[in-house]
């Protein structure tokens, strides 16, 4: 994540990748991948079909069905990875995008890349993930006079970058403005089973509202699986308009050769099936990423910056712009100064705002907590067993050392403030 490069490349190659779990894999999973791969020159099949295989299929409409989303096979879609997914969909569908400011980093690249027009619309003050819906609309009509043709919203109830999970509410009234100005909807709800407080969040899929009009995508790289094993699942709207649109993805996956590996695949629907050591794993870790989260965020919060309260995923989304004199004694003037000041202070990529959609000049981060839980294996899995990880030593020194940048931060701010 640099400004430059000497190979000369722009800033998707060295953008941020999804936060990670910074834990191991389990075990289970790990025997299911070992099986499927066979042992060598045994000639088994290297690749899934386009689209993904019967018993991948079964088991992603098993998991959609658990969670009020019923899906058959023929109404999905696998991938390596939810990047594949989402390219395809743009293509198929056409037109010009519209995503929420910010965003996921790697959502308007896939736009790009096909040559289309991105727009970005501003989420409320309360959440991210989904755009403020008279913003969506007044945008719409913009873009419209301006001869352009939206199509496409993306959007995550569940979000990266801000950690936020939007209120039913909102949903309701962004889904409907969209459904009346006719854009096609895919929601990213990868993170919907990283909660931190489950009993206390009430999470709304846009495909319960307008089950005609959305497309359901999960990436399972990062909260079912390890980033190095791609897999994504996308479910389609159970219509005439729905099966024509996966048709199209299909083609477009076919021609990328995007197919999932067989033992990937393996795991993906065994992680998708949900047994208990899946599910006992995913709730541990998501208990544990929401204890270091809080503590990064009252140490963001206490040193005078601004941030969300951090409700699902392994981030939170820090507006340092109360700090900036401080960070101007730096020479910290926009985000992209800000993310290498920072990356250089904690020792870790610190993404800034720019990555995600957000304005250069804004003085945003993402911070993970992944890397907090520990160097080793040995660390990281004691934080998921022990009663208080964030009392264990290598966390305290991990938070201490965040704490105090931050710290230093507010002190050189309240130094460099002009007396009043």
């Amino acid at each position: 994540m640099r400004r430059t490069h000497p190979e000369g490349h722009g800033p998707v190659r060295y953008g941020p990748p999804l936060p990670d779990q910074g834990l191991p894999v389990l075990p289970a999973l790990s025997a299911v991948l070992a099986a499927s791969a066979g042992p060598a020159g045994a000639g088994l099949p290297a690749a899934q079909p386009a689209g993904g295989g019967p018993a991948l299929l079964d088991a992603a409409c098993g998991y959609w069905g658990r969670r009020g989303l019923a899906a058959t096979p023929d109404r999905v879609a696998a991938a390596p990875g939810a990047s594949a997914l989402l390219l395809a969909l743009t293509a198929a569908l056409g037109g010009d995008v519209l995503l929420p400011r910010p965003c996921a980093a790697w959502w308007a690249p896939q736009a790009r890349l096909l040559g289309r027009s991105v727009f970005h619309v501003p989420t409320p003050p309360e959440c991210g993930g989904v755009p403020d819906p008279y913003a969506l609309l007044e945008t719409v009509r913009r873009v419209r006079a301006e001869g352009g043709d939206p199509r496409l919203l993306v959007l995550s109830v569940a979000d990266d970058p801000t950690a936020t999970v939007a209120p039913p509410e909102l949903v309701h009234e962004t889904v409907e403005a969209a459904a009346g100005e006719g854009l096609h909807l895919v929601s990213d709800e990868t993170w919907r089973d990283t909660l931190h407080h489950p009993l206390d969040t009430v999470l709304l899929s846009p495909a319960e509202m307008l089950p005609g009009q959305v497309t359901v995508l999960t990436d399972l790289s990062g909260p079912f699986l390890p980033l190095g094993w791609p897999a994504a699942v996308a479910r389609f709207p159970d219509n005439p308009a729905g099966s024509g649109l996966r048709a199209r993805v299909l083609d477009v996956l076919t021609a990328l050769g995007a197919r999932l590996a067989d033992p990937v695949a393996a795991a993906a629907a065994y992680a998708l099936e949900e047994p208990d050591e899946i599910t006992e794993r995913l709730v541990a870790a998501a208990r544990l990423h929401a204890r270091v989260a809080a503590a990064v965020h009252g140490a963001v919060v206490g040193a005078g910056a601004h941030a969300l309260p951090p409700q699902a995923g392994r981030h939170l989304y820090v507006d340092l712009g109360p700090l900036h004199t401080g960070l101007a004694a730096h020479g910290v003037g926009d985000a992209q100064e800000l993310e290498d000041f920072l990356t250089a202070r904690l020792g870790r990529p610190t993404p800034g705002g720019h990555r995600f959609g957000d304005d250069l000049g804004r003085l945003r981060v993402r911070l993970s907590t992944g890397p907090l839980l520990g160097t080793t294996a040995e660390e990281r899995a004691e934080c998921l067993v022990s009663p208080s990880p964030l009392e264990l030593p290598h966390v305290q020194r991990a938070l201490t050392h965040l704490g105090s940048a931050f710290d230093d931060l507010r002190d050189d701010a309240q130094r460099w403030e002009s007396p009043r």
